[in-house]
Parts: C-alpha cells; sequence; structure tokens
C-alpha cells in the first residue's frame, strides 16, 4: 500500500501518533477512575468516611490545570513528543505508588500529584493527534481520541469486576502502571508535529504573550469546558455508587451496567464525531446534548435495572458524543502557535472550576434525594451548555499547516 504524505508525515506515522495518543488518554482514565470503584473499600482500609475519599477525587481534577500549564508550555517550545514521553512516565509511577499508600495522607498527597500528570497528556496528545490527522477524517478521529476516556472506565470496570474480588484494591492502583511502557512507543513509532515545526516561537514568554492575545477567546473556552466537565462527571463519577445505594444494585451488575454505558459512550463518540463533519462542531455537540437530555428519567428514575442500564447506556452516548467532538473543536479554535497549551488549559480550568461536581451532587443528595440530586444538576447544566456552545465560533476544517 503506498503511503500518501500530508504535510510531511507519512500515513503510518499519522497512524501511529493518533494511536499514542489514544492510548495515552485511555490508560489515563483508567488510573483516574480506578477510584470510582473503590470508594467504600478505600474508606475502610483508611478509617476514614467514604465522603472523603470523593474529595481525592475532587483534589484530583483541582490540579489538572497545574500539568496542563507546565506541559502545554513544554509541548510548544520544545515539541510534543517528549513532554509526552515524560508525562505518561510521571503519571504512571505516581499510580503505582498510590497503591503502596499506608494511610489517607499519603493517598491524597499521591492522588493529587496524579493530577498533575492526568492534567498534562490530555492537551499534548489532542494536539498531537489532531496535528496529525487529516482534515477529513478530523471528525471522527477526534471521537476515537476522546473515547478512550470510556474506553479506559470501561477498562477500569472490568479491573474492578476482575481484579479486586481476586486481588484486592492495591492491584488495580499496580496494574496503573502499565501505561508507562507507552512511553516507548512514543519513543519508537511517533514522529514530531509539522505544525509545531512551522509555528513553533522562541520562548515561553512569547507563548504566554501570544495566549493573552486571544484571550477573549480563551476564557469563553473555559467557560465551554467547565459546563463540559459538569456534564461528564456528573453523570459517571457517583453512578456505581448511585446505582448502589439508591437502587440496591449489587456491585457485580454495576460493575456489568458501567462496561455497557462505557461502551455507549465509545460509540457516542465515534458516531456524533463523525456527524461533527457533515453538520459542524457546534451543532453536533447540541445534537448529542439533546440525546442525553430525553435519557435523565431513564438514567436516573428508572424502575427496573434493564431500564437504568440502557438509560445509562444512551444517556453516555449522548455525554461522550458531545466530547467526542471537543478534541478537534478545541483544536481547531486555538492559536497556531498555542496549541499545545490553550486546549488543554482550557480544558483543565474547566476541571478546576468543576472539581467539586462529586462533592456537589452528594450534598443534593441529602438535600432533595440521590436521584434528583443526580437528574436536577444536569437538567440545568446540559441546557445552560447548550446555549454556551450556540453561541461560540467554529473552524471546522483548518488547515494547521503550510503547504
Amino acid at each position: 500500500m503506498t503511503e500518501a504524505t500530508v504535510a510531511g508525515m507519512t500515513q503510518r506515522d499519522r497512524f501511529h501518533a493518533v494511536t499514542a495518543s489514544f492510548l495515552g488518554w485511555t490508560l489515563d482514565a483508567f488510573d483516574f477512575f480506578v477510584v470510582v470503584f473503590l470508594y467504600d473499600a478505600l474508606a475502610a482500609q483508611f478509617h476514614v468516611s467514604k465522603a472523603l475519599i470523593v474529595v481525592t477525587v475532587t483534589a484530583t481534577l483541582a490540579t489538572r490545570p497545574l500539568g496542563a500549564l507546565l506541559f502545554g508550555l513544554l509541548a510548544d517550545r520544545y515539541g510534543r513528543r517528549v513532554p509526552l514521553m515524560v508525562d505518561v512516565v510521571f503519571f504512571s509511577v505516581v499510580e503505582v505508588l498510590c497503591g503502596f499508600s499506608v494511610n489517607y495522607t499519603m493517598f491524597l498527597v499521591l492522588r493529587v500529584l496524579y493530577g498533575i500528570g492526568m492534567g498534562g497528556e490530555w492537551g499534548v496528545g489532542a494536539s498531537l493527534a489532531m496535528e496529525s490527522a487529516p482534515n477529513r477524517l478530523r471528525g471522527v478521529l477526534s471521537g476515537f481520541l476522546q473515547s478512550g476516556y470510556s474506553f479506559g472506565y470501561l477498562l477500569a470496570a472490568i479491573a474492578a469486576r476482575l481484579v479486586l474480588p481476586s486481588l484486592g484494591w492495591r492491584w488495580m492502583f499496580w496494574v496503573g502502571g502499565i501505561p508507562a511502557l507507552l512511553a516507548l512507543y512514543i519513543r519508537t513509532k511517533v514522529p514530531e508535529s509539522d505544525a509545531w515545526k512551522q509555528h513553533k516561537l522562541p520562548s515561553f514568554g512569547a507563548i504566554v504573550g501570544e495566549t493573552l492575545r486571544y484571550w477573549k477567546r480563551f476564557l469563553f473556552l473555559v467557560v465551554m469546558m467547565t459546563l463540559m466537565m459538569f456534564l461528564s462527571h456528573g453523570t459517571q463519577d457517583l453512578y456505581p455508587d448511585f446505582l448502589k445505594h439508591e437502587h440496591g444494585i449489587a456491585a457485580n451488575t454495576v460493575a456489568y451496567i458501567a462496561m455497557l454505558y462505557n461502551l455507549g459512550a465509545i460509540l457516542g463518540a465515534i458516531i456524533f464525531g463523525q456527524l461533527s463533519e457533515k453538520i459542524g462542531r457546534r451543532l453536533g455537540i447540541i445534537s448529542a446534548l439533546l440525546l442525553s437530555l430525553v435519557m435523565i428519567p431513564l438514567w436516573a428514575f428508572g424502575w427496573r435495572t434493564v431500564v437504568l442500564a440502557l438509560g445509562a447506556f444512551l444517556i453516555q452516548m449522548g455525554v461522550q458524543g458531545a466530547w467526542g467532538i471537543i478534541p478537534a473543536h478545541l483544536v481547531e479554535v486555538s492559536p497556531d502557535a498555542t496549541r499545545g497549551l490553550v486546549p488543554g488549559l482550557a480544558y483543565q480550568l474547566g476541571i478546576l472550576i468543576a472539581a467539586p461536581t462529586s462533592t456537589i451532587e452528594y450534598a443534593l443528595r441529602d438535600a432533595v434525594g440521590y436521584r434528583w440530586a443526580l437528574a436536577g444538576f444536569e437538567i440545568v447544566n446540559i441546557i445552560l451548555l447548550a446555549i454556551v456552545v450556540w453561541l461560540g465560533r467554529e473552524e471546522r476544517g483548518k488547515a494547521f499547516t503550510k503547504l
């Protein structure tokens, strides 16, 4: 098969770049979602309340902007490959150390450090993948890349079903050291981005200055990403606990439901990512949001396990359908010279603002009940998000390199 080139990259080069970014986000998400299935086990192990374990998730989300800032600056100054390799090794080592935690304080500190590593991966990986993708395939590859998040969640659910019962909670984190091997793949297979080579700036100060030139656009992206974070974390992080304690579903069954709805998420990311190539990024995101909105009654108030499972599958098709468009959309509307920094930093600052999502929903549970805490929060959020997305700009198909 011949290997046509686009901006100096062969078809094989582009495949490796997108694959590396997908695997990085998959394994990063696996390491994050492990905790979601261990709330009860960790609370018992460290002799603290479950609410304090939920706080560790908030802490991880809150420190992700530091990683986005650090690794985003490095990616715009020195290229995408080396910062991505360093970041993958860093978060993998921290994840393994979490399995050696002897008390709650040690575990909390390690999850804070893990957040820095997690925050660095998305922006660098997304810029590398989208800069390597052909324009006509950017939408579907964006969905493929973002589906790595759901695939990581799916792997965490499988580990909760297979690893946790037989080997215990520590092995859930030790398995999370596997991503370090990805650095070898990136080192040997992934080429540097031609778009970065064309637009690179001479100093960190120049990168910051270029970012500040577009401060209004950047702030808008932060608002949009905050609402996107409310969407994903508000429908995912507490849902296994919700199924167990509100609907009385056994832990093993919850793991299977999590596997199912993450399959829906993967499917939705790819479908809506491709759809956005035809109807546009904004309309594609809004279409996915409408699917999520109409599925809330089944997702939160389902009267049988099978109805809840169906609602979870369909709502995550919509949630991750919207998210599947985000890598392409954010990278396209970001300035050329700061494409490593701006998408990731906007993404992770959204996380910082939305970090208390689980804590807020858990507190609302005491006021209005678990079902309305989740449902009410997401109804309001989805409506606001659809309005914000429609008011924004898009640059579908924007060229990243000068031929």
